[in-house]
């Protein structure tokens, strides 16, 4: 048997609570994780309070990513053996002493990198290298406008954006936060309670707009956000925290030849996840291995205190990854 973090009812943090199920067996391509950490994430919020429902097949489980040891390997698995140390892309299941993943969505634990910071890297790194270099492309010498920038999505955003030639402007809501993002490389941070990102975008690109935005807020930020955009520019939605509802005036996206797009990571195809995880093994975890990157972390919580890691998501007072210690 294994300690689970299960969903009692749909609402607020208090619903989570421990239970014991079995340990689940790997199947065909599969590989069973003994987890040590797990990370926390906004989908995770969404989807105890009722409106995010995991894909057909995945664990009713929360948890989107972990970092531990392989326990078992399922059948055609033949490039990891049982002990090696991992950290994966999850289905669901992370809030669990044992969980169950494709083998093609796991990346060896970077050297030098403890546990807890491995289970920070796969849903924050898939979604922005996939977003932001796969479906923005976005390029060296472009200037990027990313919200929430001491999110864990934002955190990663800047430093990943920086190592590959950007220039990075973030937006934050306090004095600290915004500290924060220029600690991590952003080259401007914007108080949104204070000051307008729109002109605080155009004013350091000489008027021209910035080249891609990357969005978690949507609602009312989405027309503005367009109007920060320069020509050819690129909109990623990644999360609507304002709301998915929006109003935008097609003349302009037109005759600025501006493009609008957005993604869910979780329901992307075991394929298209792979190929996520082979650049990302490849162009990324090398600059983590010898310390040009590294991720932010806030706060680590046990497994039993997952109500508590929630409510400081959903307060938004962190800065980087929320993470639970299972520990198998």
């Amino acid at each position: 048997m294994m300690r689970v973090i299960e969903i009692s009812k749909h609402g607020g943090p208090e619903v989570l609570q421990i239970s014991k199920r079995a340990i689940p067996k790997p199947g065909y391509g599969q590989v069973l994780i003994e987890n040590h950490y797990a990370g926390v994430n906004r989908p995770d919020c969404l989807q105890r309070a009722g409106l995010y429902n995991p894909p057909k097949g995945a664990s009713d489980l929360l948890g989107l990513e972990s970092a531990g040891v392989i326990a078992a390997l399922g059948a055609g698995v033949t490039n990891w053996a049982v002990d090696d140390a991992v950290c994966a892309l999850l289905p669901g299941g992370g809030y669990a002493d044992y969980s169950l993943t494709d083998a093609a969505h796991i990346l060896p634990v970077p050297k030098g990198l403890e546990f807890a910071a491995a289970a920070a890297l796969p849903e924050t790194f898939f979604t922005v290298w996939f977003n932001l270099f796969i479906k923005a492309g976005l390029q060296a010498g472009e200037t990027l406008l990313i919200h929430g920038g001491t999110s864990g999505i934002g955190t990663t955003a800047i430093m990943l954006a920086k190592l590959f030639g950007a220039r990075v402007v973030a937006t934050a809501g306090s004095g600290e936060k915004c500290a924060k993002c220029l600690e991590i490389g952003a080259d401007m941070a914007v108080n949104y309670r204070e000051d307008d990102f729109v002109q605080a975008a155009l004013n350091t690109t000489d008027g021209r707009g910035v080249d891609v935005v990357l969005d978690m807020v949507g609602g009312e930020y989405t027309p503005r956000n367009l109007k920060a955009l320069g020509r050819g520019g690129r909109l990623v939605n990644i999360a609507f925290l304002q709301g998915p509802k929006v109003t935008v005036n097609l003349i302009d996206i037109m005759a600025r030849e501006l493009t609008l797009t957005g993604s869910f990571l979780r329901p992307q195809s075991t394929l298209k996840k792979a190929r996520i995880a082979d650049e990302l093994r490849t162009k990324v975890w090398p600059m983590i291995e010898t310390g040009r990157l590294a991720p932010v972390i806030d706060q680590v919580f046990d497994l039993c205190d997952a109500n508590d890691a929630h409510t400081r998501m959903e307060a938004g007072a962190h800065m980087g990854k929320i993470m639970l210690r299972t520990q198998g």
